[in-house]
């Protein structure tokens, strides 16, 4: 592929993309290292099996919860639901049962997003028996701060380098989501089986060099559009927001599953838009979206239709595509980590191109890094 700049000096956001293999080994290895605590806190709360598991953040925080929840739902065999603090602040009562004990889970870069510190008063104002694990990359922060102060709490704090200093939250998100899964599935990711999907993501980076080449191709794309099944429906949610952020809204973005795409959204398909499909590695869910593939080349509207996934097929190789660095066979929730590395180099690469800023996008200041002008409305149910 092509060309399109010179990056030049290094930004934080180039940096904090660099850095997330080497973070996540080091923070599951501090999680392996607090393993005992953990237990204490987790144990006595997993036996109750009406436990509700409430994954939470804002923006990209509350993807994690999206990309994760299904599997550890269905791992662990305990009812864990992705909802975001933005949703539980305005309708607590559609998520927070008085009766029902919850453990709410909540992940922040800064830990400062009033939302996310609301949701934590909501939940111990509403819910009988609650408790709090705080997953955070600010040790600063009023999350990580409340959390050590309270009684039903347990705070497990990010390698301080994930205190992102970009706008877009990259190493602050995958870092959080990979030790999430340790401290609940411990014995799927850990240290040990996690060095693999390390390393191959340390090759994807090797391999785009200096991040001046244009990951899907160096064309004049206006639309993105990023596809994935199940959990990497929530890893297209947060790639999509990745390069909207970025390119400060320049470069419009998009997400959805294969399947329901083609339920209305497809319209907006045109010969401006770029479609990443992000392919399963699971035998049964990759035939939806390899189908949705053949089917969107066939149709000759998009500008581009990139295949992105692990092994190869026919289906893939009928068009542009990009296979993942050889290793072992990875789960989707694995596979997702090196799909969002892509990702995050893909709009670094969109906002350079369009003469952005990286680190600082929004010129006028409307959207920033820790959310600015939200109104906490006391609860009063």
């Amino acid at each position: 592929m092509s060309r399109t700049h010179t990056s030049g000096t290094s930004t934080w956001t180039e940096k904090e993309i660099r850095q997330q293999p080497t973070s996540w080994m080091t923070s599951l290895k501090n999680i392996e290292n607090l393993r005992s605590r953990i237990t204490a806190f987790l144990a006595p709360l997993l036996q109750d099996s009406n436990l509700k598991i409430i994954l939470t953040g804002a923006g990209t925080s509350a993807f994690i919860g999206d990309m994760i929840a299904p599997w550890l739902a269905r791992h662990t065999g305990k009812n864990v639901v992705a909802v975001p603090t933005t949703d539980l602040v305005t309708n607590p009562v559609d998520y927070l049962y008085a009766e029902q004990p919850t453990l709410l889970v909540s992940f922040a870069r800064s830990g400062n997003s009033p939302e996310s510190v609301a949701a934590v008063d909501l939940a111990n104002q509403i819910v009988r028996h609650c408790h709090h694990l705080v997953i955070t990359c600010n040790e600063a922060g009023s999350l990580y701060n409340n959390a050590t102060h309270s009684d039903n709490a347990l705070a497990l704090l990010m390698p301080a380098e994930t205190h992102d200093r970009g706008f877009a939250m990259t190493s602050s998100i995958t870092t959080m989501m990979a030790s999430c899964l340790a401290v609940f599935a411990a014995d799927v990711i850990n240290s040990a089986s996690f060095q693999d999907v390390a390393t191959r993501c340390e090759r994807i980076i090797a391999s785009q060099e200096d991040f001046s080449t244009a990951v899907f191709g160096d064309l004049p794309f206006k639309r993105i559009v990023y596809l994935g099944s199940g959990g990497l429906q929530g890893a297209a949610r947060e790639a999509a927001l990745k390069v909207l952020e970025l390119t400060a809204g320049k470069l419009a973005a998009f997400y959805d599953s294969p399947t329901g795409f083609r339920h209305g959204p497809k319209s907006l398909v045109n010969d401006e838009t770029l479609v990443v499909v992000m392919v399963s590695s699971h035998p049964y869910t990759r035939q939806y979206d390899l189908d949705l593939l053949a089917e969107l080349r066939r149709d000759q509207q998009a500008m581009r239709v990139v295949a992105i996934a692990a092994a190869a097929s026919a289906e893939i190789e009928a068009g542009p595509h990009i296979l993942l660095p050889a290793a072992r066979e990875f789960l989707d929730i694995e596979q997702a980590f090196c799909f969002l590395i892509y990702a995050q180099i893909f709009a670094l690469t969109e906002s350079m191109k369009a003469g952005i800023t990286p680190d600082t996008p929004s010129a006028s200041g409307t959207v920033n890094r820790v959310v600015q002008g939200v109104v906490i409305h006391p609860w009063k149910g």
